[in-house]
């Protein structure tokens, strides 16, 4: 915290799959990840587009997240470690570089032949996901990440990170009044913009899907859910946008798609983790949302 902002920390590890360390090899490579976190999900939900399910293993921690970081359990929705048996996932952090002392984030790749993590930071994964594995891919031809469109991505990526995806964060970890009205305010300028733009186009960069789509869609998902209220994000919800609202229902209604998305663990990591936003630990029942109602954005 600084000045009662919240800073969030880099990713340490930020090795590459097809490098002669960590060659594109089918089983080679392992995601952990939580159901709960927007960065974990946007590996899951590329992984399931592309259909590496058969290539690329995946363990699910716990969502209720404490001091200790997050857990490898067997309660409803989680797999437990399927690699090590390991408790937690800091075994991992601990495995790869024993000296590591920041805080144990999600999604990890893993290479099960150098026994490492190969990378944590989510923005790298999903590239790798899209493109690195495609000689094993079920669908190959799915490419999220056009050449010809990544400086536009990279470019509205860095504006909906900055405002948007850590906005929701700074927003509600915020523990000032200046801090909190700094990084709110930039979150609904971002929608407004982007709901202004999906007036004329199915999707951000035309109709086809993007991995500028993803990045913006796992905040969506949980925003009327859980950055509404336990963030105070809440001058206005998704629901009350004329496009982006239909839009959130497009991408959900996205075959394969509404599978990733587990309202119950979002709820219960957020309300039940962030003990200094939520003392008692209380899951709200709502709100409702009729996701799978037409979105007529065909």
């Amino acid at each position: 915290m600084t000045a009662g902002r919240f800073v969030r920390q880099r990713s340490k590890f930020r090795d590459w799959v097809g490098t002669p360390e960590h060659p594109v090899e089918a089983g080679r490579y392992h995601l952990y990840v939580s159901l709960a976190c927007p960065w974990a999900h946007r590996a899951v939900i590329i992984r399931r587009l592309k259909g590496l399910e058969g290539t690329i293993g995946m363990s699910i921690v716990d969502p209720i997240r404490d001091d200790r970081g997050w857990a490898f359990t067997n309660t409803p929705g989680t797999t437990g470690d399927l690699l090590h048996d390991w408790g937690f996932l800091s075994e991992a952090y601990d495995a790869t570089d024993p000296g590591f002392e920041g805080r144990i984030s999600v999604p990890v790749l893993w290479d099960r032949e150098t026994d490492s993590i190969v990378n944590n930071e989510s923005a790298d994964v999903i590239v790798m996901l899209n493109e690195a594995f495609d000689d094993f891919a079920v669908h190959p031809e799915r490419d999220y990440y056009p050449e010809a469109l990544r400086p536009q991505i990279d470019e509205l990526n860095e504006r909906v990170y900055e405002t948007v995806n850590d906005g929701v964060y700074r927003t509600g970890f915020a523990t000032s009044q200046e801090a909190y009205e700094e990084s709110v305010f930039p979150i609904f300028e971002t929608l407004d913009e982007l709901d202004a733009r999906l007036g004329d186009r199915r999707f951000l960069f035309g109709s086809e899907q993007t991995l500028a789509d993803w990045r913006l869609f796992t905040t969506l998902i949980r925003f009327d859910v859980v950055y509404y209220s336990h963030f105070k994000c809440n001058l206005r919800r998704i629901k009350d946008y004329a496009n982006l609202w239909p839009y959130l229902r497009d991408l959900y209604q996205t075959p394969g798609i509404a599978e990733t998305v587990d309202f119950d663990q979002i709820k219960r990591h957020y309300y039940g983790t962030h003990k200094s936003i939520n003392p008692n630990g209380i899951v709200p029942a709502g709100p409702v949302l009729e996701l799978d109602a037409p979105h007529d954005r065909g």
